[in-house]
């Protein structure tokens, strides 16, 4: 029979993934603008996210400016769009898979064993969901240090990585971790089963008299 305690260390991690996931995929701050270098303007900042770009003024006002079409987006930021959200949506049939299969809960209380199975599924789901945000999230921070590092890029034009990326790193990180416990705690083969003994011997054959 499978731990409840480590089930629900697992849950939690992964859920805390998911929320983190939703955090890092609607915030602003994927990437942010470099100030290293020499004759760098500090008056504002630019942030540059999935759905808008942000200016923050030296004074404290903000702008924002969601993308006005889909289209004209780069393929970076599609394809990470595409993998974050396939990341969210994952975690959340994972969680109502899981919803079932806790031990915790009084779902198929009365089959224990596919009540393992079906948490077993859940968690392999929360770390193709991780999988899935680390990849999205690698694959932004990579083009940005590549953008950084090519000597053509103009100084003003160079961006950092911003506290999203961060985010959807760490929230990756944990639903990979809390699908893994999930995974690592399935019961074996034997579980549920009582171990059976040969019949006795001594009920079958009658008492002996001995001298």
């Amino acid at each position: 029979m499978a731990n409840a305690g480590i089930q629900l260390l697992g849950f939690t991690l992964a859920f805390l993934g998911f929320v983190g996931s939703i955090a890092s995929t609607v915030m602003v701050e994927w990437k942010a603008s470099s100030y290293a270098g020499d004759n760098i303007i500090t008056a504002q900042a630019m942030y540059e996210g999935l759905w808008k770009t942000c200016v923050s003024q030296s004074t404290g006002q903000i702008q924002c400016k969601v993308y006005d079409s889909l289209l004209q987006l780069p393929g970076m930021v599609q394809g990470t769009r595409g993998l974050m959200l396939s990341s969210i949506l994952l975690s959340f049939i994972s969680i109502l898979v899981e919803v079932v299969g806790l031990r915790c809960t009084t779902c198929m209380a009365d089959q224990p064993e596919q009540k393992d199975k079906v948490a077993l599924t859940g968690g392999v789901i929360f770390i193709i969901a991780g999988l899935l945000a680390l990849v999205g999230t690698s694959w932004y921070g990579h083009r940005i240090a590549q953008d950084f590092y090519n000597p053509f890029t103009p100084t003003n034009s160079r961006f950092e990585f911003g506290s999203a990326l961060y985010v959807g790193w760490g929230a990756a990180c944990l639903t990979i971790i809390g699908g893994g416990f999930l995974c690592c705690n399935c019961p074996g083969k034997s579980s549920g089963k009582s171990p059976r003994y040969p019949p006795s011997h001594s009920a079958s054959q009658p008492g002996r008299d001995y001298v």
